[in-house]
Formats: structure tokens, sequence, C-alpha cells
């Protein structure tokens, strides 16, 4: 896979003659990432491709008012986390309790066609699933995607002390339910 150079391709998204190209090395490049992130919090393969599609649609549609303060990738990860939250905020509205979202996403992930994943990863995914959105949120870029506190807070628009708390409190949980299997 060819790694786009951050500093060079922005002056191409905003160039009318090639925005389209420079735009389809963006989503070659980042959309194998952002799937992954978006489906650590939603676990439906079919929710994260619309996820994942209204990323892009609000990334192309935004490309005129992004000025290159922060990276690209940010950029993408602050528009998916967004997309993703919203969606979820908007599941959560639709649901009747957390006892069946939580069952819900565990019967998903297990009849998901696109997940291969062994008794444990399904326990883990399942006990993600439980956590509250931010928190979830936290722990898949922290823990999957190996983020650093200082990009996530950028993305996420949180102080780095908030994300460590953050990100211990998922710890605690995912430990906890863990727990009930000993």
């Amino acid at each position: 896979m060819r790694h786009i150079d951050e500093h060079s391709i922005i002056p191409r998204l905003q160039d009318e003659y090639t925005r389209v190209a420079a735009f389809t090395d963006v989503v070659n490049e980042y959309k194998e990432t952002l799937y992954w992130q978006i489906r650590r919090m939603v676990t439906s393969h079919d929710d994260t491709d619309d996820i994942l599609q209204n990323t892009f649609i609000k990334a192309w549609n935004g490309l005129s008012s992004f000025r290159g303060d922060s990276k690209l990738s940010t950029w993408l990860f602050r528009i998916a986390t967004n997309e993703t939250l919203n969606f979820l905020e908007r599941q959560k509205h639709n649901s009747v309790s957390l006892d069946e979202e939580s069952s819900h996403a565990a019967l998903a992930l297990q009849s998901d066609p696109y997940f291969d994943g062994d008794e444990t990863q399904q326990q883990l995914q399942t006990a993600i699933s439980q956590l509250p959105p931010k928190q979830r949120q936290v722990f898949t870029m922290k823990y999957f995607e190996e983020m650093k506190y200082e990009d996530m807070s950028e993305v996420l628009g949180t102080s780095v002390g908030a994300l460590k708390a953050s990100y211990h409190h998922a710890i605690k949980k995912i430990s906890d339910f863990f727990e009930q299997f000993d």
C-alpha cells in the first residue's frame, strides 16, 4: 500500500483539477483504518459501512473548510468519531434497555460473517460494547489503534488527563467483565 504525504495531498485536495484523484487517494489510504475504528464502536458491518460512507461524504463536503491546521488523519478521525457517536446516540434513543443493547451487540457479533474471532475475542468485543460510547471510543483508539493521548486529545477535543481517566475506567470495566467468568 502506498502511503500518502499529508503535506503534499492538501494542495491537491484544494485544486479543483486534482481534487477527485487526491480524494480517491485519501479514501484508499484511510478507509481500512477508519473502518476498524468505527467497527470497534458499532460491531455491525453494515452499520460500519454506512458510517464510513457518511464520514467520507462529510469529508468531501468539508474539503473547502479544511485548512491543514491539524493533520488530515486527525481531521478524518474526528469526523468518523462524531459520525459514530451520533449513530450510537440515535441507537440509544431507539433501545429499550442497556441489557437488551448489550445482548443485541453480542448476538450481532456472533452472527456476523465478517467476525472470525475466538471466544475470548468475542468476550472482549462484548465487554467493549457495554462501555459508554466515549469510554468505548477512547479504549479503541488507545488499545487497537495505539494512538497517543495527545493525538486522541486533538481528535476528541478532550484533555489528556480526561482521556487517561476514561481509558483507566474502561480497562477497569473490561477487567470486571472478565472476572465474572473466573
